[in-house]
C-alpha cells in the first residue's frame, strides 16, 4: 500500500483527493500551497483532514512516493519549477491540471529532468462529488507503471497514450464545448431576460435540442461559471493554446475565457447565498440590476 502522498496545491481538488486517500488507508499525506498561512483556506482544509500543510515544497515532498499537482491552470509550470529540486528520484508526479498538450510537455520536461516520473492525467468530470474516483485519462511513458502502482487505490484510471499531450487534448477539446456552452447560455439568457423573452427562448431550445428541463440546465451551467469562473477562465486560456497548437485560430475559445472571468466577477458581487438559492429568473435579474448600478464614486 502507498504510504506517503504529497500535494502541490491544496485547493478544492486537493481536499477531495486527500479525503479519499486517507479513507483508502494512505498513512501520511502532506501538502504545499502558496497560500498556507493561519486562516487561509488551504490551512483550514488541512486541519480538517489531518493533512500536514508545509511551508515549502521540500518539506511537503520529502519521502513522497506519489505527488499530485493540482494547482490552477495558469500555475502549472510555475508549480513544477518550484517543486523540481525537491522531487524524490523515482517518485510519480501526477499532473491533473487542465492545460494544453504543449504545457503538459513543458511540465514533463521539468519533472523528468530531475528523475521524477511524470504522469499526465486528464480529469474527465467535475471532481466534486467523485473525488479520487473521478475518471482520468493517463498519458506518458510512465502511465502504465502508475496504473500498476496505484492498483490499491480507488482510482478510475484509463491509459490513453504513451505520448504526453494526447490525454489532455481530449479534455481540452471537450472544454471548448462545455465552457463554451456555459458562456453562450449566460449571454443568451441575460439578453433574453432584458427583452422579456427568456421563457420563449428556453422553450425553443428544448424543441431544437431536446432536454427534459432547459430552465434547470440553463441555471446550472450559468452557476458553474459564476462560482468557478476564475479557474475556468484559466483553463480556457489553455484551451485556446490547445487550439492554436493544432494550427487553428481560437476565435471562440479565447473570448469564452473573457466571459468566464466576467462571470466570476458577477459571482463575487452576488454572493454565495444568491448563487445557492436563487432561481434562474432571480439570478438574471440580480446580474442585470448590478449592471445598471452607477459606479461608486472614488473616495
Amino acid at each position: 500500500m502507498i504510504s506517503r502522498v504529497a500535494f502541490i496545491g491544496f485547493g478544492e481538488v486537493g481536499e477531495y483527493f486527500a479525503r479519499d486517500l486517507k479513507a483508502a488507508g494512505v498513512a501520511h499525506i502532506s501538502a504545499f500551497d502558496v497560500s498556507n498561512g493561519p486562516g487561509s483556506k488551504p490551512r483550514a482544509r488541512a486541519d480538517r483532514l489531518g493533512v500536514t500543510l508545509c511551508a515549502t515544497p521540500a518539506e511537503a515532498l520529502a519521502g513522497a512516493e506519489m505527488i499530485i499537482c493540482c494547482v490552477t491552470a495558469g500555475s502549472d509550470l510555475e508549480a513544477a519549477r518550484g517543486a523540481a529540486p525537491a522531487i524524490p528520484a523515482g517518485a510519480f508526479w501526477l499532473d491533473v491540471n487542465s492545460v494544453s498538450p504543449g504545457t503538459k510537455n513543458e511540465a514533463a520536461a521539468i519533472v523528468m529532468a530531475v528523475d521524477g516520473k511524470f504522469v499526465e492525467a486528464a480529469v474527465m468530470t467535475s471532481v466534486p462529488p467523485h473525488g479520487i474516483r473521478s475518471p482520468m485519462l493517463l498519458g506518458g511513458p510512465f502511465a502504465h507503471e502508475f496504473i500498476a502502482f496505484a492498483k490499491d487505490l480507488p482510482m478510475d484510471l484509463t491509459f490513453q497514450n504513451s505520448k504526453i499531450g494526447v490525454a489532455s487534448a481530449v479534455k481540452m477539446c471537450r472544454s471548448v464545448m462545455i465552457k463554451g456552452i456555459e458562456a453562450l447560455t449566460t449571454e443568451s439568457m441575460l439578453a433574453a431576460r432584458h427583452y422579456g423573452v427568456e421563457q420563449q427562448v428556453l422553450a425553443s431550445l428544448s424543441d431544437t435540442i431536446p432536454h427534459s428541463d432547459w430552465n434547470k440546465l440553463a441555471r446550472y451551467v450559468m452557476s458553474r461559471a459564476l462560482i468557478h469562473g476564475r479557474r475556468r477562465a484559466e483553463e480556457m486560456r489553455e484551451v485556446a493554446r490547445t487550439v492554436r497548437e493544432a494550427g487553428i485560430e481560437p476565435l471562440l475559445a479565447a473570448p469564452t475565457a473573457d466571459r468566464q472571468d466576467w462571470a466570476a466577477d458577477r459571482g463575487v458581487e452576488l454572493g454565495p447565498k444568491m448563487l445557492a438559492d436563487a432561481t434562474l429568473d432571480e439570478l438574471l435579474d440580480a446580474i442585470l440590476a448590478k449592471r445598471a448600478q452607477p459606479p461608486k464614486a472614488a473616495e
